[in-house]
């Protein structure tokens, strides 16, 4: 694992440096979790899992955060109540904090559950609504993502880059199915059902998060879902962003913070995939 640690700085603390330590110790404590927790419950729906992991997992990052940095504010998946309202509300309560923490301790609770290896901790920190710093870490592969506003984006200590594909045709494309089944997932199945058949194929992994930094690896070339929050996006939007690509909504809006309809590419098909989602009104 390597560290970027050259980020910004607060009393002699790099804000990098933090993200990184927190996402590699709650990945190497949740892998001796793997296959041994004890709860699991539902939270929206069948989709929507949480365990004692997530809940010690994010108490650990939030407990190193608040230990370097007391004053800044945090947010986190398992600190909000279920469901897309209580979500855009609880990122509205936090969102003109100077300094922000976005968590998620696992995403990918229902690949840890069954032992499916494609989940990872996630930790962004945005500054007055943009994010500076986003760390994404796979505890199975080992992997750390990290991306510094400006500095670009690295796996294992080297620069990654987004893809060169120039279609959807020739690119491999991944989504997600949404936890919300009333109107996330109904939509994002039309999308599936109308961008298959255009892509050289599509990929349902389970990890918004992951799906983000295989983007910005350049092993995926697009990913879009409906209905994801600011959790699950604001570290892989950055790193995609200083991988060279795009990351907006499925309107062709930029990316902030409230995106909760998301499409991210290497920037050369975001167009073609925007539209393609329009055309079958599967976008919003």
């Amino acid at each position: 694992m390597s560290d970027q640690n050259n980020g910004s700085v607060i009393g002699g603390k790099s804000f990098t440096a933090v993200a990184i330590n927190c996402a590699s110790k709650a990945g190497e404590w949740i892998q001796t979790k793997l296959g041994n927790h004890a709860s699991l419950d539902i939270k929206y729906s069948s989709h929507d899992l949480v365990t004692e992991v997530d809940k010690g997992s994010e108490r650990l990052i939030r407990n190193l955060i608040m230990t370097h940095f007391p004053h800044h504010s945090f947010l986190g998946e398992e600190g909000v109540k279920p469901g897309p309202e209580a979500s855009t509300k609880a990122l509205e309560d936090v969102r003109e904090a100077e300094y922000l923490w976005i968590v998620d301790p696992i995403d990918g609770t229902t690949n840890f559950v069954h032992g499916f290896p494609f989940f990872c901790v996630s930790i962004a920190l945005a500054h007055n609504g943009e994010v500076i710093v986003g760390v994404v870490y796979d505890p199975m592969k080992d992997e750390l993502f990290v991306a510094e506003k400006g500095k670009g984006a690295y796996v294992h200590g080297k620069r990654m880059q987004v893809s060169k594909e120039e279609t959807l045709r020739g690119s491999l494309v991944a989504t997600g199915l949404p936890a919300d089944h009333q109107y996330a997932l109904p939509l994002n199945l039309r999308g599936i059902g109308a961008i298959a058949p255009q892509v050289r194929n599509l990929r349902i992994a389970g990890s918004a998060a992951l799906h983000m930094a295989y983007v910005a690896a350049g092993r995926l070339s697009g990913f879009w879902e409906i209905g994801l929050n600011s959790w699950d996006l604001a570290a892989g939007a950055l790193l995609i962003q200083e991988s060279g690509g795009v990351v907006g909504d499925t309107l062709g809006n930029p990316y902030h913070l409230g995106v909760r309809n998301v499409v991210a590419s290497n920037g050369i098909i975001q167009q073609e995939l925007i539209a393609a989602l329009a055309h079958a009104e599967a976008n919003q």
